[in-house]
């Protein structure tokens, strides 16, 4: 793991420079970092998976615990440096590229890494980052939903986005992500960060939270993308009542015709608006309508 002393110096011989548009704040409290890894509770059958390699230094440690890991640096200069820095672990792939194909899906050549290493290592894949302030929340929904699943995530993020992971209905920052994560498993604060771990100093607060998933309660949704959808939909909407929001419905969604139903057999008040509903209403209404669209 590397001191803000060393960052500072492999990024000079480099010639490169913290890039405060891409939201590069590196975590250089080590303390912290050991915990972060520690917390993934990585064996030698798991695979790792980080998004924001930086310098490498997480990587370093990831690569002493985990059975392979894979890490993605959008950042041309960064992932060349980190790249060359972890030249010498041979459990370990760099990638250069945005972990994002668009909003709804990963990187493909990331998905294809990820799923020629999970065909050695029987273990879980972990989602362990200092995640990019830009992405976080969109990386974390796409490995929710699949098509490849993270068996657990251990990241720092805006205290803004651990906000909406652990929000309940009814709250101002309850949404697409705290419904995702009460659907398919479990969260909880590891503990809150203050800017002065991180270099250069972000403007906001950041947290480390810790996400598991939960292979019976994900079970419960007959199908992930129709879910995902209808979520999309009524938390698109979320200050109208339901019955408003259908006729904001595309795809799929577009073709059903029996919302009252719908919302009868899911016990769900057409009176009540999107944020007022719990994850297994939602969970309800997407398998009603998946019935439907199937």
């Amino acid at each position: 793991m590397q001191t803000k002393q060393d960052i500072e110096r492999l990024l000079a011989g480099a010639g490169l420079s913290p890039n405060r548009r891409l939201g590069q704040n590196f975590l250089i409290d080590l303390n912290l970092m050991r915990i972060l890894a520690e917390a993934a509770h990585l064996t030698d059958q798991d695979v790792a998976l980080e998004v924001g390699t930086g310098t490498g230094s997480l990587t370093e440690e990831l690569a002493s615990r985990a059975g392979y890991v894979i890490t993605v640096e959008y950042d041309t200069g960064l992932a060349r440096l980190a790249a060359s820095r972890l030249a010498a672990f041979d459990n370990v792939s760099v990638l250069q590229g945005d972990a994002l194909e668009s909003k709804n899906a990963l990187n493909t050549e990331m998905l294809a890494a990820i799923e020629s290493a999970r065909s050695q290592y029987a273990g879980r894949l972990v989602l362990a980052s200092n995640l990019p302030y830009s992405v976080g929340s969109v990386v974390m929904a796409n490995l929710m939903v699949g098509p490849v699943t993270a068996d657990a995530m251990v990241v720092t993020v805006q205290k803004e986005v651990a906000d909406r992971m652990a929000a309940t209905p009814g709250h101002d920052e309850y949404g697409t992500l705290s419904i995702l994560m009460t659907a398919t498993g479990r969260v909880h604060l590891l503990r809150k960060l203050p800017a002065s771990v991180f270099w250069p100093r972000p403007q906001v607060e950041s947290a480390m939270i810790v996400f598991e998933r939960d292979p019976k309660k994900a079970a419960q949704i007959h199908d992930m993308a129709t879910f995902r959808q209808v979520i999309t939909l009524f938390m698109g909407h979320r200050r109208k009542m339901l019955k408003a929001c259908v006729k904001f419905a595309e795809g799929a969604l577009a073709h059903i015709r029996h919302w009252p139903t719908i919302f009868e057999e899911a016990f769900v008040d057409p009176h009540h608006r999107p944020e007022e509903l719990t994850a297994a209403d939602y969970i309800n209404i997407a398998n009603l309508c998946y019935e439907q669209t199937k």
